[in-house]
């Protein structure tokens, strides 16, 4: 009995330099003279026998459940889900463009090249960037300038935003979106500054894009980027979700249409070379155009409200691809 009392004694002990006052296992190896690897052992036997007990006072315990069932229901890497309770959709914007650059403030490392999308969901995250610096990053914008409409959420003006914010390098695609024809296309991307920044952009170790639904409300139509004919057409193939240039049918599988092949920008087949695709893309009128893109796997990470996760789970479950 003494003995056991003895080695409680020593569990706590230890539990409490390491927990409560903060030494790590090497310094209370040097302080009481047991080994290093056998200070882990008793710190896991006290927890283990409920010695420690670790409570995390979790305020996200219900976004970050439906986290879980995102990532595993469609398999990818990482999922964030905020919680906007009765606010209107440009306050949960912010607060997602707010989750977005948290994010990639922590993942964009020192001599990374980021690749950046045009919208207004992405210009709306580089606002929210927190000044800073980063050793030899670049940015680069991922498709050529939509309509004049949209020229304050081009791509060439979303990446001039972030590398200002961070103080890095960037370069601009001089060339439109979408020309008149497929030979026009391929003269725009034989020149060497265009073919340039597209290779750049393939070879991004961070992409940030959004997942547009196909609908005039879109923001590819509003710029003035795609008109109504275009729209009926990729609708009449079975587009529900627009990433990038590319269409997604219901499946998330890329839809090869006619006006693709006069786009100078990336395809959703060029994200899969880039290791962490950060998507982000919220609202009712979304919430097809993210499962599908979800079903695809055409992200890494997606950056959601609560309430879009939980009818992207629901559309998911009563809506089985073929």
């Amino acid at each position: 009995m003494e003995i056991s009392q003895e080695r409680t004694r020593l569990l706590v002990k230890i539990s409490t330099l390491y927990y409560i006052d903060g030494m790590n296992q090497q310094e209370i190896s040097q302080r009481l003279g047991i080994s290093r690897p056998q200070i882990s052992r008793m710190l896991a036997a006290a927890k283990s026998e409920g010695i420690v007990q670790i409570a995390i006072r979790n305020p996200f315990s219900e976004e970050q459940t439906y986290e879980r069932a995102i990532s595993e229901t469609f398999g990818i890497k990482d999922v964030i889900v905020v919680h906007t309770p009765d606010a209107d959709q440009s306050i949960a914007d912010l607060q997602l463009a707010r989750a977005a650059s948290a994010l990639l403030e922590s993942a964009i490392r020192d001599r990374d090249v980021v690749g950046i999308m045009a919208g207004r969901t992405i210009a709306s995250v580089g606002a929210e960037m927190n000044p800073g610096v980063k050793k030899n990053v670049q940015f680069v914008p991922m498709v050529g300038g939509w309509g004049s409409e949209g020229a304050a959420w081009h791509a060439n003006s979303n990446t001039r935003i972030f590398a200002e914010k961070l103080k890095a390098r960037y370069l601009l695609l001089n060339a439109p979106a979408v020309v008149a024809s497929q030979e026009a296309r391929n003269h725009f991307v034989q020149e060497q500054e265009i073919a340039n920044v597209l290779e750049t952009a393939r070879g991004a170790d961070v992409a940030l894009v959004g997942i547009g639904q196909v609908s005039d409300k879109a923001a590819i139509v509003q710029s003035g980027y795609y008109g109504r004919k275009e729209i009926d057409e990729v609708q009449s193939l079975g587009a529900v979700s627009n990433i990038c240039s590319s269409f997604l049918n219901e499946a998330g599988e890329r839809i090869p249409y006619e006006a693709e092949s006069r786009m100078i920008g990336l395809d959703v087949e060029d994200l899969r070379s880039i290791p962490n695709v950060v998507a982000i893309a919220s609202g009712k009128d979304k919430v097809e155009a993210i499962a599908c893109a979800l079903r695809g796997r055409w992200m890494n990470v997606l950056i959601t409200d609560k309430a879009t996760a939980k009818s992207v789970l629901d559309w998911h479950r009563t809506h089985p691809s073929s």
